[in-house]
């Protein structure tokens, strides 16, 4: 469900890095809402990270 349906932009991974400099992984998971957004001439509901929507609200 994280996944933008209009870049693909997914979750990402890299590191926790504590004080004592301890790495443990982590997951950086995009801010991805559900909107109605026209796609091919048809209005649809479509999970959209929030970089598209500024995109898309640009455009209008």
């Amino acid at each position: 469900m994280a996944n933008c349906e209009i870049c693909g932009k997914g979750p990402q991974f890299g590191h926790n890095v504590s004080h004592s400099k301890r790495a443990t992984n982590r997951q950086f998971k995009p801010n991805v809402k559900r909107v109605h957004v026209e796609i091919d001439g048809q209005l649809r509901r479509a999970y959209v990270c929030t970089r598209c929507l500024r995109t898309l609200n640009k455009a209008r």
